[in-house]
């Protein structure tokens, strides 16, 4: 056991005072990693799926004969995609540095209600999209982007407005994804956080800009498993192998019960309250102890908590902005087959609720059990996870953490660099630059736009950094930007009275509403407009509620009283034209309306219900219990740890099992190259399975009709 600092200054010390007395911050500036596995992790892993895709579609085009890679393709991978693999992508697309991060941040700050909050909040909003998924697949089929659409049905003035909160949308994740990542990675590494950001797009833009969006889809599977296999190794590892759920309780409720004046004296330098570092100079508590101001009897262990609350609000605000306004969900929807466009991002935000609800709930809930020297400016910076990992596993749990970091970063990160080059090249350069384009241009327009961007992105977090703005900041700001764009969007693909005019006129005026009542909010609670004031959680709440509820009241007035529309969806799919005429998912049976019409039934319904019960019935059944029992708490882990495991199962095998036969198919194109014959697998196993042939038989009329079908062509 380590030797203390200092003596414990109260009757009932910390678990782990022993070994952190008189720290200021957990990592103190010191890196439980060395530089060397930071860059292998930054630049190797970058250089390792980059191979793995290039010869995944590589093998997948040479010997399961599917298509070479044309412009269509590049941003559509063929619109034939399936279920398992569709909420694989969605899990990992979704799944930003701050579903890793911020989502522990918040149960460091509100105690068992916020990975609640976080997972909720982020989830509906999937659950829901995947109406306007099967609506897309409906009226929009041949549809590239949701500018597109926006163009095909509303005209010039509305795309351009539509296309600047798209590219709003995408730099705002992308900028979570490199502040979050690059903190961490320097935190746990050392490696420069300037040099960080700018390396971490690297690994994204090697394989996507090769593969484009069916090598984004193959790695994110990779990453989603990788994801699930250290969620789940740090669940079992604090609730099974380090601690139980009453030993977690236990340390939760003494968390608490220490006074302001104990909290001073443990956090100091000496035991003494003239060297405590336990208040900042705002006066606010920096460290978790005491009193958990606006939660119920200042218990982490209770859902009635008005902060945590508050936080949940903006976070399902906020998150129907990165969602409906993202192109890269509309890109998911438009490669999915379109039962599974219905089918995936149900059982996708099914999955994904895992990731930050179980995570948190493990990693969050003990740093603030275990009352480590967690600093309120580490927790901001989303360093509760590698502290806890750090912890309980050394520098194995530190490298864990940063792959699963890393796994987060790139497939999100290659999700938005395709959904940006799609934009570029379909909405900037087809649409106004070069209406002629040809596939070919376009191909080359995307992978350069994939390249740039990531540059871009890796100055522009620098930049963000420098501005003094953090991963949590950023997170509670989105909703500002964006969110007036969103109801829209949902009125464009549902809605025939919809005014394209009146679009416009919500959207600007809902960004410029909300910007005046964020930026009065805060001098009004702060007295002067600061980043410390913009950031607060009453100042956030205010702007992104302004945001989308006053957009979609100036929307649904101007529409319905001001400038009608009787619009024909029928006629939607006619203004949108593809640029080569790749049909794949195009065909009669992928756009049979009775198969359409049932699949938008079964999502409509179950879609609703699920959020309904999780904004609302879940956390109405929780409020009767208000400080959590010890078993009502170990319900609640239980719970976490088991959706934690059947999310894990259901995503790594049910896309194996879905695409058995495509992966035979390789496996089989691999055979006969070795063997040095040309084609199908079946094709020989047919041949090798007929009866032989003496001299003197003739080939039979059925057998020579039968013959061009097992090679899929026409008889000469």
């Amino acid at each position: 056991m380590a030797t203390p600092a200092f003596e414990c200054p109260t009757d009932v010390c910390p678990p782990m005072f022993d070994q952190y007395a008189g720290q200021t911050s957990y990592f103190g500036g010191e890196s439980p990693l060395s530089k060397a596995v930071g860059y292998l992790v930054v630049v190797g892993f970058g250089a390792l799926f980059s191979i793995f895709t290039t010869m995944v579609v590589f093998a997948d085009k040479k010997f399961a004969g599917n298509a070479s890679i044309t412009s269509e393709h590049f941003n559509t991978a063929g619109r034939m995609v399936k279920t398992g693999l569709t909420a694989s992508v969605i899990v990992s697309q979704w799944t930003w540095a701050a579903t890793l991060l911020q989502s522990s941040n918040v149960a460091w700050n509100y105690g068992v209600s916020g990975p609640f909050w976080y997972a909720s909040g982020a989830t509906i909003q999937v659950l829901l999209f995947g109406v306007l998924a099967i609506s897309l697949k409906d009226i929009a089929p041949s549809a590239h982007t949701m500018c597109e659409i926006v163009r095909a049905r509303w005209g010039k003035t509305a795309h351009l407005t539509f296309l600047f909160f798209a590219f709003c949308a995408n730099i705002i994740v992308t900028s979570m994804l490199l502040l979050g990542g690059a903190a961490t990675v320097e935190a746990l590494t050392g490696v420069n956080y300037e040099l960080a950001s700018f390396l971490i797009p690297w690994g994204v833009i090697l394989y996507t800009s090769a593969g484009g969006l069916k090598a984004t889809f193959m790695a994110s599977y990779l990453h989603t498993m990788i994801i699930f296999a250290v969620l789940i190794t740090m669940i079992t590892i604090v609730y099974v192998k380090a601690y139980s759920s009453d030993q977690i309780y236990d340390y939760l409720a003494q968390t608490v019960a220490y006074t302001k004046e104990e909290c001073e004296l443990l956090f100091s330098e000496d035991g003494t309250a003239e060297t405590s570092f336990y208040l900042g100079e705002d006066g606010s508590k920096q460290y978790a102890c005491g009193y958990v101001t606006g939660n119920n009897s200042g218990s982490y262990l209770t859902m009635l908590s008005s902060d945590g609350l508050m936080f949940g609000i903006i976070n399902i605000v906020g998150n129907f902005g990165t969602v409906f306004v993202d192109q890269s969900y509309w890109q998911s929807a438009i490669a999915a087959r379109p039962q599974s466009a219905a089918r995936g991002y149900l059982l996708g935000g099914i999955c994904w609720f895992a990731i930050p609800f179980s995570l948190a709930t493990s990693l969050g809930l003990a740093s603030t059990a275990l009352m480590l020297p967690i600093s309120k400016s580490e927790a901001g910076s989303g360093l509760v996870p590698p502290a806890v990992a750090d912890h309980l596993l050394g520098s194995a749990g530190s490298a864990l953490i940063l792959i699963m970091l890393f796994m987060a970063i790139v497939s999100t990160g290659s999700a938005e660099s395709i959904a940006v080059s799609s934009l570029v090249a379909y909405d900037v350069y087809r649409e106004y630059w070069n209406p002629e384009a040809t596939g070919k241009q376009i191909l080359w327009v995307s992978r350069v736009v994939i390249v740039v961007f990531g540059i871009f992105m890796g100055l522009f977090s620098i930049a963000l950094n420098e501005m003094g703005l953090n991963l949590g900041w950023v997170y509670l700001f989105m909703g500002v930007v964006i969110g007036s764009a969103v109801i829209p969007l949902w009125n464009m693909m549902t809605w025939s009275k919809a005014s394209g005019k009146g679009a416009v006129i919500a959207a600007w005026s809902g960004l410029v509403l909300a910007l005046i009542g964020w930026l009065v909010g805060a001098k009004i609670q702060g007295k002067a407009v600061t980043v410390a004031t913009l950031g607060t959680n009453e100042v956030m709440l205010s702007g992104n509620l302004i945001a989308i509820l006053s957009s979609g009241f100036i929307h649904y007035v101007y529409s319905k009283f001001i400038d009608p529309q009787d619009f024909d969806f029928a006629t939607l799919d006619e203004n949108i034209h593809l640029v080569e005429q790749d049909l794949s998912g195009l065909g009669a049976e992928q756009q049979d309306k009775n198969e359409l019409r049932r699949a938008k039934r079964w999502i409509v319904r179950r879609g609703y219900l699920l959020t309904f019960v999780l904004i609302l019935v879940w956390p109405i059944l929780s409020v009767p219990a208000g400080i959590f029992t010890k078993d009502y708490f170990a319900f609640w882990v239980l719970v976490s740890i088991a959706w934690g495991f059947g999310a894990a199962i259901i995503i790594s095998v049910l896309p194996l099992v879905e695409s058995q036969e495509e992966i035979g198919n390789v496996f089989g194109g691999m055979w006969n190259y070795i063997r040095c014959k040309e084609g199908d697998i079946n094709q020989y196993a047919e041949e090798e399975a007929a009866p032989a042939k003496t001299l003197d038989e003739e080939p039979t009329k059925e057998v020579e009709a039968e013959a061009p079908d097992a090679d899929g062509e026409e008889a000469a």
